[in-house]
């Protein structure tokens, strides 16, 4: 479908922006001020995909009306071709794009149904993610996690660090579950058990302002997996925010400090989501429905370990790759859910 004349229009209209950015880059007086300059160039990269694109469509375009005259007419289907994954490729260029996308994230797994074998399997989804971001050369920052002994996992919180890590991730929250014969069963009957994951965009302190009075926090010893302190000075942190109720721990650091500014990262982080859901949801058919809510009382994925498959049941694909994929082998399910959260905001926009 050929793009309409009010999608050319915002096209000529960005190009002529990306030109004006580019004078001032040139322009030795303006570039002398550092914040203006790096604020211009980070405009410009941000647009010069889509002002790259339209000139190469628009080369195409009067390239056909040629090919056409001199009867080219393998030269013509492929302009012609050409010109469709220009036109597609500039409607998903002009698509809104999520302001946290490059974020950095903090997620929460946690143990829901299923008692022991729940809390293996948090564990695990934390090795699967830790092992997802060494496989994109990201940092994985262990925050706060309550082990059981028998090596499971009731709560873990954790940042990834990298550039995009929150477009990449942000679909990944919701109820994970899983189907297998627990460790612990002697009769061999499978077992289904959930965990919750939230994944959220970290915040920064100009997003979100923490007055130290809405804050009670508590010092305490740090605790192993049994329950014993495993510090003789308490350097964990127990944060409560009296206006919302929102409790954070963080014990991972050996320093008082360093635990501190971890747990207020967590707390500012988990104030934003509540920002960013309650502007989403004053939105009238906003794309959180459409996708998956990141609510964790959302399934979204069933791992299936006695057939070998594991299934995402928002995008209707299943991989038979449970040892991979529990090794952080997930591109292929976020790649189809990032084409579908991008088709439907296609489809959102030509009905606007």
């Amino acid at each position: 479908m050929a793009l309409t004349k009010q999608v050319q229009n915002k096209l000529t209209e960005i190009e002529t922006r990306y030109e004006a950015i580019l004078a001032q880059i040139n322009d030795p007086e303006f570039s002398s001020d550092y914040q203006n300059y790096m604020q211009a160039a980070k405009g410009k990269n941000e647009i010069e995909p889509v002002v790259t694109a339209y000139r190469n469509y628009r080369r195409v375009l009067d390239d056909i009306p040629v090919a056409e005259e001199m009867d080219m007419t393998e030269e013509l289907e492929l302009l012609k071709h050409q010109r469709e994954e220009f036109e597609q490729a500039l409607r998903m260029l002009l698509l809104p794009k999520d302001p946290n996308d490059d974020r950095n994230v903090i997620i929460e797994i946690r143990a829901a149904a299923g008692g022991e074998e729940a809390k293996l399997f948090a564990g695990e989804l934390y090795r699967l993610y830790s092992r997802y971001a060494e496989r994109k050369k990201w940092g994985v920052e262990l925050i706060d996690i309550q082990q059981t002994g028998i090596g499971g996992v009731q709560e873990v919180t954790f940042e990834i660090k990298g550039q995009g890590a929150y477009s990449q991730l942000k679909f990944e929250g919701g109820v994970h579950r899983v189907q297998r014969v627990p460790v612990t069963e002697s009769s061999g009957r499978i077992q289904t058990s959930t965990v919750t994951v939230a994944v959220m965009p970290e915040a920064e302190e100009v997003d979100i302002h923490i007055d130290e009075k809405d804050v009670e926090m508590d010092i305490y010893h740090a605790s192993s997996a049994g329950g014993q302190n495993v510090q003789k000075v308490a350097t964990a942190i127990r944060l409560v925010h009296k206006p919302t109720g929102l409790i954070v721990t963080c014990q991972d650091e050996r320093s008082q400090l360093q635990n501190k500014i971890k747990a207020y990262t967590v707390l500012r982080t988990r104030l934003y989501e509540l920002k960013l859901k309650q502007s989403q949801d004053e939105q009238a058919g906003n794309r959180r429905s459409q996708v998956g809510t990141g609510e964790r009382a959302e399934k979204i994925r069933t791992y299936n370990f006695p057939d070998g498959r594991v299934s995402d049941h928002r995008v209707g694909v299943t991989l038979y790759n449970v040892p991979g994929i529990m090794d952080g082998d997930i591109q292929q399910f976020i790649d189809a859910l990032i084409i579908l959260d991008q088709t439907q905001k296609m489809h959102d926009s030509s009905d606007a």
